[in-house]
């Protein structure tokens, strides 16, 4: 059995998978058109089984629409039902691409031994910048509007990866684009290991995790 989307930002029910509360309305500013929104009960509330695997066979379901628009109303964040159509896919999409950067990480440690690393919990931490993204900032990045930690398992070993959300625009300049920083964190053995030996991938491990934060 499949359960709830692996962004919940540490709310355990099954409707409250979005990006956390203070991602919510700079996600819904990105895609609002500042136009009247149908009613919300014309939401779908199909979801769409993710390609993230859990560690009881089954694998991660992310939100409906109208699921992703009654967590925004909660947080009081005045969601358009009109714009869900646009959020969740991107939603989906931006964690698809989280998971296929750790996959990344993960290529040829072993994972493959036991039917592939598994997502085993996940917490939002947005209001927790993470030291390199403080780092960057420094000198002169945009700050990440979001941040997840993922614990995956390895064959019985765990690891923790930090997940920097930035937003940036595309080359037409009402596309929005995303650019995440995966990477193992620094807090044990294994994941020093692993950071030290991407050292050549790029400053900082940018080049491994897909892409640089905007300026």
């Amino acid at each position: 059995m499949a359960d709830k989307c692996p962004v919940d930002h540490g709310e355990h029910s099954g409707d409250n998978c979005p990006i956390g509360p203070s991602a919510r309305s700079t996600w819904a500013s990105l895609f609002s058109k500042g136009t009247s929104s149908p009613n919300s009960s014309s939401l779908s509330t199909g979801r769409e089984v993710s390609s993230i695997p859990r560690t009881s066979d089954a694998h991660w379901v992310y939100p409906s629409e109208a699921q992703f628009f009654a967590a925004m109303a909660r947080k009081n964040h005045n969601p358009k039902a009109a714009d869900m159509k646009s959020i969740v896919p991107i939603h989906n999409a931006v964690n698809e691409r989280a998971w296929s950067e750790v996959l990344r990480w993960e290529a040829g440690r072993g994972g493959e031994n036991c039917g592939g690393v598994k997502l085993v919990n996940f917490k939002g931490r947005p209001n927790d910048i993470s030291p390199k993204a403080r780092l960057m900032t420094l000198l002169g990045y945009t700050a990440p509007f979001d941040r997840h930690d993922w614990v995956v398992d390895r064959c019985g070993t765990r690891v923790r990866y930090v997940i920097d959300f930035y937003t940036g625009r595309g080359a037409a300049s009402s596309d929005v684009s995303f650019y995440l920083d995966v990477r193992p964190a620094i807090d044990n053995w294994e994941g020093l290991r692993m950071r030290l030996g991407n050292t050549f991938d790029g400053l900082f491990g940018l080049q491994n995790s897909g892409a640089a934060p905007p300026s």
